[in-house]
């Protein structure tokens, strides 16, 4: 499980450094930035991205281990029949 959860953060990852850069570049060249400007602003953003997707990731990686493990806990346990109160 370890395996995938790397290969996952490194999708996370590469996916928010696209996003970054391509948002960075767009917005660098849209308020009128020349090539090298507009080049440092996209890696600074995809640096940026990256790193929230890698927190992200983490986050949703453990908030999703958690439910299958809770999932796995209360499969395990069988329900205790308890018995009827007495009536007064």
């Amino acid at each position: 499980m370890l395996n995938v959860a790397q290969t996952h953060m490194k999708s996370f990852m590469i996916l928010g450094s696209v996003i970054g850069f391509l948002i960075g570049a767009g917005f660098s060249l849209a308020a009128g930035c020349p090539w090298p400007t507009a080049l440092w602003r996209a890696s600074i953003a995809a640096l940026m991205v990256a790193l929230l997707a890698r927190w992200w990731g983490r986050i949703w990686w453990s908030g999703l281990r958690e439910a299958i493990e809770q999932r796995r806990h209360a499969r395990s346990i069988t329900p205790v029949n308890p018995k009827p109160a007495a009536k007064i």
